[in-house]
């Protein structure tokens, strides 16, 4: 809207300039004409008429748009406005912050901060270093002494009330209208008090009711204290000497009371300790007491069936016993048992060994009997394979030729000769003819 607002001042403004411009031309050119004529008498020309009409119809379209845009009032955001008639004065009701519309020529609006405000009387502090603000705030107390105070009040407008603020009060009001009700209310206020209670026991009460005082004195004007705060208090500098004495042995007497005060507790503490000792003690021996005759009637009830469960034990120990004994016999038979079927077995397969091996031993002997009856028909049927036979278990360097028997090689038959005639060869013949003699014998 404010842009709108300044569009349309400028368009009425353009408007303006050209209603003006258009005379002013007519005029330059009547003007331009009048200096031809001075220069050369002989020219003729006849002046135009300069134009009225256009130009103050435009100057009236013109003032169309400032109209407008003299109705169309914006409210800064924290503010609050009134409406101010020419005719009926002061209107009721706020105007809040947004775009607002009033009648141009006639009613005006009037600006209020709604804002929280700080008024600062009396100390305060600048650049870090304590200094009197130039509204000085001093008051009397019950005693007639001078105390300096430093008050700060934050306080705002009630929206509410801004009619009534603009038509009652002078302007600007907070400015015109909070020192003077915040000096009052504190010079009204502090007489009532020494300079100690509003020093030290009785700040805050003070503060207080001061800030109540100066809530109900401002809120019937539209101005609503949200809070006083009371900042410093300056003492007479003979009084703040003296205070500070007094101040100090206050202190070393709230500190003797302290100190005696913990010895006492420290003797209190010491008795409840022995106290709590004592009981503690008492506590112990009755609770040993009380646990001994618990445990005492807990064993004489556990007897009770203690007994019959240690014989049931007995009993139970005499069937394991018989059930073991019987387990035992009954695992000696088995193994007797076991014993006699292994012996059986063993008995059975050492027969069976004994059986295989006479039927090995007598095959053996008949092929035995069969070689050596083989052997006989074949030394009966060749007589000379004994020779060799002989000669091949003297040495093994013999080399045996077979040659027949019928006397056809001469050189044979005279070497056997001679070999049979040989004492030594017929000698081991006939030990190697005994052994084999035995069998037959």
């Amino acid at each position: 809207m404010l842009a709108l607002k300044l569009l349309l001042t400028a368009a009425g403004a353009l408007l303006l300039a050209a209603a003006l411009a258009i005379p002013l031309y007519s005029l330059f050119l009547r003007i331009q004409t009048l200096r031809k004529r001075t220069d050369n008498p002989e020219y003729i020309a006849e002046f135009e008429p300069i134009p009225w009409h256009g130009p103050l119809a435009l100057a009236i379209v013109a003032c169309l748009p400032f109209l407008i845009a003299a109705s169309i009032v914006v409210v800064p955001s924290g503010m609050g406005g009134v409406r101010i008639s020419q005719i009926n004065g002061t209107l009721p009701g706020t105007l809040y912050p947004g775009v607002h519309f009033v009648s141009p020529l006639i009613d005006t609006v009037q600006i209020f901060d709604l804002r929280d405000h700080l008024f600062t009387a009396g100390l305060g502090q600048e650049g870090g270093k304590l200094a009197v603000q130039k509204a000085g705030l001093d008051v009397q107390s019950r005693e007639g002494l001078t105390i300096g105070l430093g008050v700060t009040v934050r306080y705002r407008f009630d929206p509410n009330k801004l009619a009534s603020v603009e038509t009652h009060l002078p302007q600007p009001a907070d400015k015109e209208l909070v020192p003077p009700v915040v000096a009052s209310a504190w010079r009204e206020l502090a007489p009532q008090y020494t300079v100690r209670e509003i020093f030290s026991s009785k700040r805050e009460e003070v503060r207080a009711k001061a800030s109540g005082i100066i809530s109900r004195k401002l809120a019937t004007d539209g101005i609503v204290v949200e809070e006083v705060m009371l900042s410093e208090i300056r003492l007479p500098d003979e009084y703040a000497k003296g205070l500070e004495g007094l101040l100090l042995k206050e202190q070393e007497d709230d500190q003797l009371e302290i100190q005696t005060d913990i010895q006492q507790k420290h003797v209190k503490i010491a008795e409840l300790e022995a106290e709590a000792e004592a009981k503690q003690k008492v506590k112990a021996a009755e609770g040993d007491a009380q646990s001994r005759v618990v445990e005492a009637k807990g064993e004489a009830d556990a007897m009770q069936y203690t007994l019959p469960l240690k014989q049931k034990q007995i009993e139970q120990s005499k069937l394991e016993a018989e059930a073991r004994k019987e387990a035992t016999i009954q695992n000696a038979e088995a193994d007797a048992e076991a014993k006699v079927i292994d012996s059986k077995a063993e008995l059975q397969r050492r027969n069976l060994f004994a059986d295989a091996e006479a039927s090995r031993i007598r095959l053996l002997a008949t092929a035995n009997a069969e070689r050596m009856k083989s052997e006989a028909d074949l030394l009966n049927r060749s007589p000379l394979l004994i020779n060799k036979i002989i000669a091949e278990r003297l040495s093994d360097k013999i080399q045996m030729v077979m040659v027949p028997s019928d006397g056809k090689f001469f050189f044979a038959n005279d070497v056997f000769k001679n070999m049979a005639a040989s004492p030594v060869i017929k000698q081991e013949m006939d030990s190697e003819s005994q052994p084999d003699a035995k069998p037959g014998h």
